[in-house]
């Protein structure tokens, strides 16, 4: 099948799977064409049977904000036409959802039939998505859709309370992808950062506010009190500046590593002995499932998807948005005895192959399939 993928092309987990997705897709014969307005930072180099068409927006003066939905429609309706693709797969409802539906309009004037698939990822629903200026173009988009997935049952139950939706949502959770490059030096690279006798926690995002990053840092806090420790904060964003400022207040400057984006996260959680994710909302909870890949005990808030990838006392802990002091004695339980540290590392793992990417890419080509029949 000639597949075109819409999405955000950066570090965001929508954007990472959407990646993800269209390369295995590629290997496995199909051709991809990416559309959007850079190369995603996951695609990497040069592929077999995949093409990327960049969505540039001209500068007019008279608009005090460029049209990019425009724009990408207009995109979107020349590589379905001179690409002849089959179907469209759009990541993220905001603004690809809407311009897919229009793109498909379009083209269907001209005799083009183009169905295209929405996918759901989280804040476009649970946090953009419930704003009153959004609400009546996302449900449209989302009834107008020739099929719905969501990336987790608890996304879904979000949708449907959240909008007047009467399209089936199918639930395909995001998944993990083998990595190629053996892990060499893992013992130096963690002497870099930690001594022997020090213990490294460890918390990747995009440091807004939803992530609660603040957390991560009171937690850090009360466990460095008990044992020698260290803590390797990877990503940026807009919360960086009041993290800084915290680390300093809580004295704990020193021992707390800013390491800002960083494009393969593996390595970083390879030399974690806890990853902690105490968000207030996370539809799926993908920074947790890299970490259980490599073995890496998670520490968590019950929200969201959370839940259905996090077992609470088998792969990590979870506990209520917010309960910083629980989420500390529980790294400390991890983290205080080697036995059950062991134990939790291979049950994160052995959880972790449920999410291989060769067991959810089949349920995306079935949907492609039906929908091209």
């Amino acid at each position: 099948m000639k597949i075109g993928i819409v999405l955000y092309p950066t570090f965001g987990g929508s954007g990472v799977v959407g990646t993800e997705l269209g390369k295995a897709l590629a290997a496995k014969g199909h051709e991809i064409h990416f559309i959007t307005y850079s190369q995603p930072v996951r695609l990497g180099s040069f592929r077999e049977n995949i093409f990327y068409h960049e969505v540039s927006v001209s500068d007019y003066p008279l608009f005090e904000y460029q049209p990019y939905e425009t724009v990408l429609t207009s995109k979107m309706v020349d590589v379905v036409k001179y690409e002849k693709l089959d179907v469209l797969h759009v990541h993220y409802a905001i603004p690809h959802a809407s311009a897919a539906y229009m793109a498909r309009q379009i083209l269907r004037s001209q005799g083009i039939e183009i169905p295209f698939v929405t996918t759901l990822h989280g804040t476009d629903i649970t946090l953009v998505g419930k704003d009153p200026s959004f609400e009546p173009v996302i449900t449209f988009c989302i009834n107008e859709s020739n099929a719905v997935t969501a990336v987790s049952e608890s996304l879904k139950r979000d949708t449907y309370s959240h909008f007047n939706t009467t399209r089936e949502i199918s639930v395909i959770p995001n998944f993990i992808v083998p990595s190629h490059e053996p892990s060499t030096g893992c013992s130096n690279l963690r002497r870099r950062y930690a001594k022997d006798d020090e213990r490294i926690l460890c918390h990747i995002s995009n440091f807004r506010k939803v992530k609660r990053v603040e957390d991560v840092l009171q937690i850090f806090s009360i466990v460095r009190k008990r044992m020698p420790s260290k803590l390797i904060l990877a990503g940026d964003g807009p919360e960086r500046n009041n993290l800084e400022r915290l680390a300093r207040e809580l004295n704990i400057w020193e021992d707390v590593i800013f390491l800002g984006k960083v494009r393969d996260t593996a390595h970083v959680l390879e030399i974690a002995d806890v990853f902690l994710l105490p968000s207030e909302t996370e539809s799926f909870g993908l920074a947790a499932l890299e970490a259980m890949a490599v073995g890496v005990p998670v520490i968590s808030s019950n929200t969201g998807g959370i839940p259905e990838v996090n077992i609470d006392g088998e792969t990590g802990f979870l506990s209520n948005v917010g309960a910083v002091e629980e989420m500390a004695v529980n790294a400390l339980k991890i983290l205080e005895n080697d036995e059950l540290h062991q134990t939790f590392r291979k049950n994160a793992l052995k959880r972790s192959h449920e999410f291989a990417l060769d067991k959810i890419l089949p349920m995306y080509e079935a949907i492609y399939s039906a929908l091209v029949k």
